[in-house]
């Protein structure tokens, strides 16, 4: 996965997911849910999923989320009262 995880933060196994009993999927960032799969979406992915290991399926994961972050963003500004 060298030049996909050029950083290697995929190492740190920063994604998980969890299945509800309706089939839906929800993977977390660090505890934080960030994506939501549901129906033929979240089918695909189990199925994908079962039979990776867990270098590859957190790179699968990191797909499934899109862009949510790209390593660019500044923290909000404090609010003043």
């Amino acid at each position: 996965m060298g030049q996909i995880d050029q950083r290697g933060r995929l190492a740190a196994e920063p994604f998980s997911y969890s299945r509800t009993k309706a089939g839906d999927v929800f993977i977390s960032w660090n505890g934080k849910s960030v994506t939501t799969l549901k129906g033929k979406a979240a089918a695909t992915f189990l199925a994908k999923v079962a039979d990776l290991d867990e270098e590859k399926s957190q790179l699968l994961m990191a797909k499934a989320t899109g862009h949510f972050k790209h390593g660019n963003e500044r923290p909000a500004k404090p609010q003043r009262g």
